[in-house]
């Protein structure tokens, strides 16, 4: 009997999402990714509840957003000037903010979050929200390194729930990363690509394997990069020339590895290494440990591969 029953509401809680229209969309995170999804999602006439815990990081994240639409419209509408501060003030009413995920869920047909990347983190706050939100709400994480089905597995909708890996930054990135788990439905998978392709973005169908498929090919690359520096196969500035001039890329892997963070990246790269011990592709670097040790971070304090003002 148990056995039956579960089987019976896997099928009725699959067939609750089926055709939905994600329109009632709440953002929990109002980071640069969480602000970036928010920004996107509401000028493409979705209702965004942007939440966090913290009301200076939603003022922030607000001002933020109504900054970069300006700069957007100058360009869209450089001739209609009118047209574009309307499509700003409809962008703008289209997005709230709050304190309380609890009640905003109430109302989401898509939770989706863009917090700290923290599985016991993501866990808990699915958890707690597993509780409160209607039976249709698909819940979706923008983690880029940690497992959908791990963060899933807190909740009891397995079948609505899965993932969208943005990039950053959100408005200009055009592709989306749609990650679906083995309970993942096909609804809730076709769900999450419609909505992507609302966003007008490029979706892409990825399964739950460590780092999707761009960062499970990025990451490599870039700690390729540094071994070939450490053995003193080439200096940093050669290798960042190389890669932009030979493959087309914007940026070399020492330049991009300054933009995302070296925290960021060993970060990722230390949890990969714990699951796949005995893969060398996922070796540590030294050298990146030790600029790590002395602060040297990226961009964002002043030094790392190269120094900033």
């Amino acid at each position: 009997m148990a056995f039956f029953t579960h089987h019976v509401c896997r099928a009725l809680s699959s067939s609750a999402v089926r055709n939905v229209v994600i329109k009632h969309v709440t953002i929990i995170g109002g980071g640069q990714m969480g602000a970036g999804i928010a920004q996107v999602a509401a000028s493409t006439g979705h209702s965004v509840t942007l939440v966090d815990t913290n009301t200076d990081i939603l003022k922030a994240a607000v001002k933020g957003i109504e900054g970069n639409l300006k700069r957007m419209v100058k360009k869209k509408f450089a001739d209609k000037p009118e047209a574009g501060e309307e499509f700003i003030q409809k962008a703008l009413q289209n997005v709230s903010t709050s304190t309380d995920a609890g009640s905003v869920v109430q109302g989401s047909d898509l939770v989706l979050e863009a917090i700290v990347e923290n599985l016991k983190v993501k866990q808990d706050l699915f958890s707690g929200l597993d509780k409160l939100a209607p039976a249709h709400t698909i819940f979706a994480s923008n983690t880029s390194s940690l497992s959908i089905a791990d963060i899933a597995s807190s909740t009891n909708r397995l079948d609505r729930f899965g993932g969208l890996h943005f990039f950053n930054p959100v408005p200009l990135m055009r592709l989306v990363e749609v990650i679906a788990t083995s309970a993942t439905s096909q609804e809730t998978f076709d769900s999450l690509m419609n909505f992507s392709k609302m966003l007008g973005k490029t979706s892409v169908s990825c399964k739950d394997t460590p780092g999707f498929i761009v960062n499970r090919l990025l990451l490599p690359y870039i700690m390729e990069a540094f071994r070939m520096y450490e053995r003193g196969d080439g200096s940093k500035e050669d290798i960042d020339v190389a890669m932009k001039l030979g493959c087309g890329y914007p940026m070399g892997p020492f330049e991009l590895s300054d933009y995302v963070g070296l925290d960021t990246m060993k970060f990722i790269m230390d949890g990969w290494s714990a699951d796949n011990p005995d893969n060398p592709i996922f070796a540590q670097s030294e050298m990146l440990n030790k600029m790590i040790a002395e602060g040297k971070l990226g961009k964002k304090t002043g030094e790392g591969f190269y120094k900033y003002k």
